[in-house]
């Protein structure tokens, strides 16, 4: 079996990088997807989902490096179910209300659209080459 999610949405924090106990990097993103329509009735609705993704090895390092918050990404990668029912990890927030987390495990992470501000400069009035990404 094989199973593979495409999302595109915007960061809701700057990456947090941390390093297995092996060595192993590994980098976790907030992202968020935005759905909008207008009902037959004219009434504009909205969607708004958030995603916890982890990214490993040296893709983690370039996107802890490169990727700040409210930047856009695609991410290429798999659902990663809660172990106990195999579903998106139910959880109860401070205020009560029962909420779901949805979890990725990337494959390919593409950065989108222009350099944010506070992205680090690259060789060429801070363009990053797409040679120089290491994925």
């Amino acid at each position: 079996m094989y199973q593979k999610i495409i999302i595109v949405g915007n960061l809701g924090r700057d990456p947090e990088m941390r390093y297995t106990p092996s060595g192993q990097p590994v980098t976790n993103l907030s992202v968020a997807t935005n759905r909008k329509w207008t009902s037959a009735d004219g009434t504009p609705g909205e969607e708004t989902i958030w995603f916890r993704v982890s990214v490993w090895g040296k893709q983690a390092e370039a996107c802890n490096q490169y990727l700040v918050k409210g930047q856009r990404v695609l991410v290429e990668g798999r659902l990663r179910p809660d172990p106990a029912t195999g579903e998106p990890r139910i959880w109860t927030g401070n205020d009560g209300v029962a909420r779901a987390s949805y979890e990725l495990t990337a494959n390919t992470v593409k950065f989108l659209g222009g350099r944010a501000a506070g992205v680090a400069a690259g060789p060429e009035e801070g363009a990053i080459e797409e040679g120089e990404i290491p994925f």
